[in-house]
């Protein structure tokens, strides 16, 4: 019976119009039967920053002055802790050259272990 009714009035322009409509219907139906109510399925509480815990900026002399010198203040820090961070990893590296020259380059540990090659 369907095949009978798809024969007789599906073939040739009904065909090409009924493949055209579900070539636009099934996306559509797709999209709107997964798409619907997203915002209460895949939303996650406290995403998004607070207007107390976003960035607010600066109009008044003032207070540009006040950024501009807690942005440098924070420079200085970050530069600081690098340069401590660089002296740290130098001592240390001297260290170990300072171990190795000591012992000759022997091969051996601290506690009398060989160290195979």
């Amino acid at each position: 019976m369907i095949t009978r009714f798809l024969r007789r009035y599906l073939a040739g322009t009904n065909l090409e119009v009924f493949k055209f409509g579900m070539y636009l219907a099934f996306p559509i139906g797709y999209m709107y039967y997964f798409g619907t109510n997203l915002e209460d399925r895949f939303s996650v509480p406290g995403f998004w920053p607070t207007k107390e815990q976003s960035n607010t900026i600066p109009y008044d002399k003032e207070e540009i002055k006040a950024e501009v010198e807690r942005i440098r203040d924070v420079m200085k820090e970050r530069e600081l802790e690098r340069q401590r961070i660089k002296a740290q990893t130098e001592r240390a590296f001297q260290e170990v050259r300072d171990k190795l020259r000591e012992g000759g380059g022997s091969g051996s540990r601290e506690d009398g272990s060989v160290v195979s090659s």
